[in-house]
């Protein structure tokens, strides 16, 4: 008996729940025929649940109706054809196309107005009637940008003009004082930089108040190596002051960089090792300073050793300072000193304008008997710089998607007392296209230019090797003016590996030889994320435009970046 029960009061339920929630079908009608197809072609729902349902899909038609124009629209009854059937008509009476709104210049300035319509006066502006919603929320926003956020905007005295046109004045209610930012409060990273937050975000105390123009200055933080935004600022409203509230945290930047190669010796057949060390510090001090260290020894009995310390911001300044100081030996052929001294200026989150001075000095280790394409020389340039950097931090394995580096330096080199004018061109520069989330490429150029009417080896540009030229030994080409074009095809494996291909071109030109040459590199790679760092693996092959494919040509080059 309590089974039949149970079964009885199962099919109950469902037959009342079958009953709620049986459609409704809604047919909306104007007093005519063409109103009923205008109202059809505005579009509505026609299936509900119930009357409530109904009544709302109402409401927002008429409301889509006075949007559009028909603001003496009326509902004149809805009615109740049988249990799935309601029928409603609507009075669409005259349509307004359009709308002259009157304002007071002093509070909405012409530029303004000139955004929303070409046909204006200096009190008044006439837009579509269709237009009101969107024109309003335009003033709104630039009255908020000017230190306003809690203005507000209404249409009165609203009259009709004509059968087509209405005429209404635009009152705006504004606080009696201009909301400015009275205080940065950073939550997370207390000691960032608060140079970087005036001068990099260039967020300040004291400056008119805009969330909008704030939100877009905070996210060009994940341009820093050293820092990201965790969450969306906040602000805090009081009567007599505007605190805004950033979140922030540091972020491991510190790098340390090496790599390990090897290839044949066509010489003696046995195996060169070569390598070197790259060590970058940033932000240590909370300063947003950066310091690297680099050495570097390959196979050509050719070391090289540079510094560079970059300063940004000096004394709360928009100026900072960049110094480097680069030593190179050439086995027991000569030494070149280089030291460099800039002045930067950041344009933007991405683009830093630079200007500083360049001295060299070489020292023949030979006596001139010996070779004398080397020699003794000093040389100053006076460099203008332009660098643009674009990063994508949220891709692990390369977050540099964008970079360029155009420096053009005009000097003198003397050797003895003889003084000769010349002219230094490089460009380097780099970008990755993301076709979707496997697949990109990577393209990268790096050129160098020097112009003088003699040349001296000892002052030669040197390119070649896993940073350059791919497929030939580390320093190896020299060049009076070159340019090499890097290639990849990436494949993103995970998101911890990717395979690529390597296809390089390089044009070497060596006045003091008289060279002309086309060099190609082909080969494979491949990057793994480790819990020690990326560690990167190339495989390369170079050759002449005239010289035929060897295996012995070619360099493996192993290298490991560590963040720490």
């Amino acid at each position: 008996m309590q089974k039949h029960l149970n079964l009885f009061l199962i099919l109950f339920i469902f037959c009342i729940k079958g009953l709620i929630s049986q459609n409704i079908t809604l047919e909306v009608i104007g007093e005519n025929d063409s109103t009923s197809l205008i109202i059809t072609n505005y579009g509505y729902n026609k299936n509900h649940n119930d009357y409530t349902s109904i009544k709302n899909e109402l409401d927002s038609l008429q409301s889509k109706l006075y949007r559009e124009g028909h603001i003496q629209n009326k509902l004149n009854y809805i009615k109740k054809n049988n249990d799935s059937l309601f029928t409603a008509e609507i009075s669409l009476n005259k349509k307004f196309n359009s709308i002259k709104i009157n304002y007071n210049p002093i509070e909405v300035n012409e530029k303004t107005i000139k955004l929303i319509t070409e046909d204006y006066s200096k009190n008044s502006f006439t837009i579509p009637f269709k237009n009101i919603e969107q024109s309003l929320q335009l003033i709104s926003s630039k009255i908020t940008k000017d230190g306003h956020p809690f203005s507000k905007l209404r249409l009165s005295s609203i009259e009709i003009k004509d059968d087509t046109s209405i005429e209404a004045s635009l009152v705006i209610i504004k606080d009696k004082k201009k909301r400015s930012l009275d205080k940065v409060i950073i939550k997370g990273y207390e000691k960032f930089p608060k140079s970087f937050l005036k001068r990099f975000l260039k967020i300040k105390p004291e400056k008119t108040f805009n969330i909008e123009t704030i939100k877009k200055k905070i996210n060009t933080i994940n341009n820093l190596t050293f820092a990201n935004q965790t969450k969306e600022p906040e602000v805090l409203f009081t009567k007599d002051s505007t605190t805004l509230y950033l979140y922030i945290e540091k972020t491991i930047s510190n790098t340390f960089d090496g790599f390990l190669g090897f290839s044949s010796n066509e010489e003696n057949g046995n195996i060169d090792f070569n390598g070197y060390l790259n060590l970058n510090l940033n932000n240590n001090l909370n300063y947003g300073e950066s310091f690297s260290l680099l050495y570097k020894n390959d196979e050509s009995e050719q070391k090289n050793f540079e510094v560079k310390l970059s300063l940004p911001y000096l004394f709360s300044s928009p100026i900072g300072t960049e110094l480097e100081l680069n030593i190179f030996k050439k086995d027991t052929t000569f030494t070149t000193v280089n030291q460099k001294a800039s002045l930067f200026y950041q344009l933007d989150a991405k683009s830093k304008i630079y200007l500083g001075i360049e001295t060299t000095e070489s020292n023949n280790l030979l006596t001139q008997d010996d070779f004398n394409e080397i020699d003794d020389y000093k040389s100053n340039f006076y460099k203008v710089k332009y660098n643009f950097i674009n990063r994508k931090n949220y891709n692990v394995l390369y977050q540099l998607n964008t970079s360029l580096d155009v420096e053009i330096g005009l000097g003198n080199r003397i050797i003895s007392e003889t003084k000769e004018k010349q002219i230094k061109a490089i460009i380097s520069a780099h970008h990755i296209f993301n076709l979707n989330s496997k697949n990109s490429v990577y393209i990268g150029l790096n050129s160098g230019n020097l112009i003088s009417d003699l040349y001296l080896e000892n002052e030669l540009m040197r390119f070649g090797g896993i940073n350059s030229i791919r497929g030939f030994k580390e320093n190896s080409l020299l060049a009076t003016s070159f340019g090499v074009l890097n290639t990849e095809y990436r494949y993103n494996l995970s998101n911890s590996i990717y395979v690529h291909s390597i296809i390089d071109y390089s044009f070497l030109r060596n006045s003091l030889i008289n060279q002309k040459e086309n060099l190609y590199g082909f080969g494979f790679g491949f990057g793994i994320l480790t819990k020690a760092g990326l560690l990167k693996f190339n495989y390369a092959n170079g050759k002449t435009e005239n010289q035929l494919f060897k295996f012995s040509n070619s360099n493996i080059h192993l290298s490991l970046t560590a963040i720490f």
